[in-house]
């Protein structure tokens, strides 16, 4: 590499200056996975609502090389019912020309660490029972199968399964 350095993976608190990227890196996966639900791409002014809408105790992290953006993950709310406020449900998305590099890893382990001392009790995630990698990344960090719901999604023209995963702090 001629003496070239790659730059360290940082992560961080998102700010609105990530919105562009955070929008890209999900909208990919609108249009190509079954790891979100979600049909149509967010716009930009969706996404800069969803970011001003959040609290301190629903924090959004980047994960960045340099000064580009390679991955987001959150804590967002996951009931609005007050009796549920403890509980949170986390989301995780890397660039996918960034995959198998720990990325994802390493944004789920630092939402982890931030939760419990923002007052919340155990975390979520509803993930499509097509998606192993994230299966396992989660179980890897202490997540336990909670819930499998069958044929819940219409995506892509069939069927999908989310399976719920659970960690209590």
């Amino acid at each position: 590499m001629n003496g070239a350095t790659m730059p360290e993976l940082q992560i961080r608190a998102a700010t609105a200056d990530d919105l562009s990227a955070i929008n890209d890196i999900y909208n990919y996966y609108v249009l190509h996975s079954t790891c979100t639900y979600q049909e149509e791409p967010e716009t930009i002014d969706m996404r800069q609502a969803w970011f001003a809408a959040r609290g301190e105790a629903h924090p959004v992290i980047v994960a960045s090389l340099g000064v580009e953006v390679v991955g987001w993950g959150s804590l967002s709310p996951f009931h609005k019912r007050s009796a549920y406020s403890r509980t949170v449900e986390d989301a995780i998305y890397v660039r996918h020309t960034h995959h198998r590099r720990g990325i994802g890893r390493l944004l789920l382990a630092d939402l982890i660490g931030r939760a419990a001392p923002l007052g919340h009790h155990t975390i979520i995630a509803g993930i499509d029972a097509g998606q192993p990698a994230s299966l396992a990344l989660h179980e890897a960090l202490g997540f336990t199968r909670v819930a499998h719901l069958k044929e819940v999604g219409y995506k892509f023209g069939r069927w999908l399964d989310v399976i719920y995963i659970q960690r209590m702090l």
